[in-house]
């Protein structure tokens, strides 16, 4: 059995308070644009992916001519959507960290295991998101990954991958990743990694979740610990 190293986290939803503001951005973004009937649901269904690859997809959804669908239409429509999120991300009073989030990355720093944050955000709004939240200094991350850095964002393993090289750690066995989307416990999988841990604090429910398989299913950060602890327990054992 390998030993756990690395312990990778989304972030809005999973580690930062998100009160779907996502997806309101989405809707606006794509009502300037000429496309209103985009609903939160259908929003909060992309949550995860990169943001342009969100884009396209809820465009198809409601625009009848695909030809439309441009790549400067989806820049220019991203575009907004990052404008608004950065405004909101550097502004808003509720930005924070899920309560439990810092308690948890510095219990598994003391076990020695490696904590970092991947995302479906451009690098732009994710440092902001650090800077607010006081993540910026290493002591309670030690990477992390933005979906416009690679080539492509989740449910892809680019973003583990490149956590992975920065950190040397080269077994994906030796990784798990938390989340609270279907993407978040698919890049888990697609990865390799030893444990994809779905988080239900989320805007998804444990019977939305469920489906996706992820290997354990919990309703706080707190809970991964005592997963984490029983693996290390049974490690020792054999």
């Amino acid at each position: 059995m390998p030993q756990i190293k690395l312990a990778v986290f989304d972030m809005a939803g999973t580690t930062i308070h998100d009160e779907n503001s996502v997806a309101k951005a989405f809707q606006a973004a794509l009502n300037k644009h000429g496309y209103p009937l985009i609903s939160l649901q259908e929003a909060n269904e992309k949550m995860g992916y990169s943001k342009p690859q969100a884009i396209k997809e809820l465009l198809e959804i409601h625009e009848e001519d695909l030809s439309k669908i441009t790549a400067e239409l989806i820049a220019k429509i991203h575009e907004d959507f990052v404008e608004g999120m950065m405004d909101y991300y550097q502004t808003d009073p509720s930005i924070r960290a899920i309560a439990d989030a810092e308690e948890v990355f510095d219990q598994l720093h003391k076990w020695g295991i490696k904590v970092a944050l991947d995302t479906g955000f451009s690098r732009d709004i994710t440092d902001i998101i650090l800077r607010r939240v006081g993540w910026t200094d290493g002591r309670y991350v030690d990477a992390t990954a933005a979906s416009d850095e690679v080539p492509e964002g989740r449910p892809t393993p680019h973003m583990i991958h490149q956590i992975m090289d920065e950190l040397g750690i080269y077994d994906p066995k030796e990784v798990i990743k938390i989340g609270d989307t279907e993407v978040d416990v698919n890049e888990g999988h697609n990865t390799g990694c030893l444990m994809s841990i779905a988080v239900t604090s989320g805007i998804f429910s444990e019977e939305e979740l469920i489906p996706h398989k992820p290997t354990h299913l919990v309703k706080n950060l707190t809970e991964i610990l005592a997963i984490v602890e029983d693996y290390e327990k049974t490690l020792n054992q054999g």
